[in-house]
This record gives C-alpha cells, structure tokens and sequence, in this order.
C-alpha cells in the first residue's frame, strides 16, 4: 500500500466524514479511527453515536481531544490506515487547554509533522470556517484564524486534498 495523505474539508454537515469513510473504504489494511469530539451534551453526543454506528466494525476507535500527535507514534506501525476526524475540534480543544498563541501553534507544527511521520495512509477531516462572516468577538476570529492556518499547513502537506459541499467531494489538490 502506498502511503498518501489526504485533506477533507468543507463546511458543517457537507459530507466530509462520510467522504473520508468511503475514501477509506477503497483502501487496504487495518484501520484506526481518532475521535476528537467529546460528549459535553446531548447533541453532541447524539452526533458521535451517529458517526459510530456508520462507520461500524470496520475500525478501532481511539477517542483523544488533545494528545493526537503522541496518539499516531503509538499506533504507527499498528495500521495502515488513520482517519482522524476533526481538525478544528482538535483545535478548539487545545485552544482551550494551551496558554497562549505560541502553544497552539506549536502543537499544531507538532500535528502536522506526526501526520508526514505516519508509515500509513492518513485521511484528515477538518472544517472550514472561513468562507463565512467575520466574527464579532475575539475569541471566535482568533479560533478562525488558527484554522485558517493549520487548514493551510495541512493541505500544503496532503498529496490530495478535498473540499466538499452538499455532500459532493470535489478534489482541488
């Protein structure tokens, strides 16, 4: 199997993670399946119960909010396969558990190099949030501007990459 990454985004509910799944699908070997999402509510926990009952047996679940790049050298020679899903979850979290600008880029550099240091094929799911209104408070337009970015470093990285709307996946790498 040839090693490739691949980048998915696209707004909320256009089909990303059911994209990265049949992308999946196509490929050999065994396969991991990173969380980042945490159940803090019914609806979210309504969402993950839905992503798990869809994707099935097929894969080993690992649910990590923040450690993912520790995450991929343990499971390294153990798949050939990781979807991680999502980036900006995982960004929102470290976002609230880092202390200051310079930490989150740092372990998003340190994402990002994990991700290229990862033997197998790695699908990464992750929002865009650009493409809508500036936000008004600080907060939301330093978390846009962070995904902005990290989006930017991972499609750089990725050797395909997808964005996909109304559920149609459409390759602009």
């Amino acid at each position: 199997m040839t090693k490739k990454i691949y980048f998915i985004t696209g707004g909320a509910r256009s089909g990303k993670s059911a994209f990265a799944e049949r992308l999946a699908d196509g490929m050999t070997g065994k396969r991991a399946y990173i969380a980042t999402a945490q159940a803090l509510d019914p609806e979210m926990a309504a969402r993950i119960q839905h992503h798990r009952e869809r994707r099935g047996a097929a894969w080993d679940t690992y649910e990590e909010p923040l450690a993912i790049a520790d995450l991929l050298v343990k499971l390294n020679e153990r798949y050939q396969i990781v979807l991680l899903d999502c980036l900006t979850l995982w960004l929102s979290n470290v976002m609230a558990h880092s202390n200051g600008d310079d930490a989150v880029n740092s372990r998003s550099d340190g994402l990002v190099a994990a991700i290229k240091s990862f033997g197998g094929s790695s699908i990464i799911v992750s929002n865009e949030v650009g493409l809508g209104i500036v936000p008004e408070n600080p907060l939301a337009r330093r978390f846009r501007d962070f995904a902005g970015m990290l989006n930017q470093k991972m499609a750089q990285t990725a050797d395909e990459v997808y964005f996909t709307a109304a559920g149609i996946p459409m390759k602009i790498k």
